[in-house]
């Protein structure tokens, strides 16, 4: 039996996975399970984000995925509360921008909001 065929075989295996598997960084992003509890009065107002599959706003007024940090508050002391409100269409790579994106920003404490 010669070995030359099962040699052929296996390289063709090895090039084939090398040629269809990706090579892509995957990142971490922390996330908090939201606690229960009375608030306080001397808490801060919470913003709301509502991501859409194109469009995000922040209380309200359209902003682009660059321009939300700015939009944020800086101060420092206790974070503000970001609530994230994903519209239909919205894929997990748009929700996954929105928070990386979100990183620089320390002022805020974001949770996103799901179904319950």
């Amino acid at each position: 039996m010669s070995m030359t065929s099962l040699i052929d075989v296996i390289f063709l295996l090895l090039l084939f996975f090398m040629l269809t598997s990706t090579f892509s960084k995957f990142s971490e992003i922390e996330l908090s399970a939201a606690g229960g509890g009375a608030g306080a009065s001397s808490d801060p107002r919470p913003l709301f984000v509502q991501l859409g599959a194109e469009e995000l706003t922040l209380n309200g007024e359209r902003l682009d995925l660059s321009g939300l940090v700015s939009a944020l508050p800086h101060e420092a002391g206790a974070p503000v509360p970001l609530l994230i409100s994903l519209r239909g269409g919205v894929t997990s790579q748009r929700l996954t921008d929105l928070l990386v994106a979100l990183r620089p920003a320390r002022g805020v404490a974001p949770t996103v909001l799901g179904d319950t």
